[in-house]
């Protein structure tokens, strides 16, 4: 393996001292740490083998996490699975990311639970997301009288209403809860 192929962090296969992960790497050569030892190998050692899977894209003129998120998105599309869980990170106020969400039990002999923030604001962010759902499928549902989706839709609002508690926790005003249905946004 030629030593300009070399990146920090790399994991490489040594035939005399197995495998490492590179450390460095210079116009002198690359230091490699094989478990407890860190080896300083010359270009001219040409035993190294990458240890993990390698790719080599020629003529990409896109940032390669740009062209690994375009990637991401377009197989999800081609599975019919909707990637969202950027659109939930992004929509929480910043003075949240990196929380964490204490429950403490009245019985100190019990232990609280702690959740990550960014977990829960994505399970309410999904629920939200779930009436906005069952909103939709009982406005259109065809066996349902107008009196019938009138009063679903009052559970609906009611469920808003209740969840307006967490509004803190989302950054722009547009997508907190109301209590009202979102088709009366």
């Amino acid at each position: 393996m030629q030593m300009n192929l070399l990146r920090v962090g790399m994991r490489v296969r040594h035939s005399n001292y197995g495998e490492g992960q590179v450390f460095s790497v210079s116009p002198t050569g690359a230091d490699i740490d094989f478990g407890a030892n860190r080896r300083h190998i010359p270009p001219t050692d040409f035993e190294l083998s990458p240890a993990e899977p390698v790719i080599n894209v020629t003529g990409l003129d896109t940032p390669l996490p740009e062209f690994i998120k375009l990637s991401i998105q377009i197989a999800l599309r081609q599975l019919g699975i909707e990637p969202i869980e950027a659109e939930i990170i992004e929509g929480m106020a910043g003075r949240w990311h990196g929380g964490k969400l204490v429950i403490t039990p009245a019985d100190s002999s019990l232990q609280p639970k702690e959740i990550p923030l960014d977990s829960f604001f994505h399970k309410i962010v999904m629920l939200r997301n779930n009436l906005r759902v069952l909103e939709q499928k009982i406005n259109a549902h065809s066996a349902l009288s107008d009196a019938e989706k009138v009063e679903f839709q009052q559970y609906i609002t009611r469920c808003y209403g209740t969840l307006t508690t967490f509004n803190v926790m989302f950054r722009d005003k547009k997508d907190q809860f109301r209590g009202a249905s979102s088709e009366k946004d």
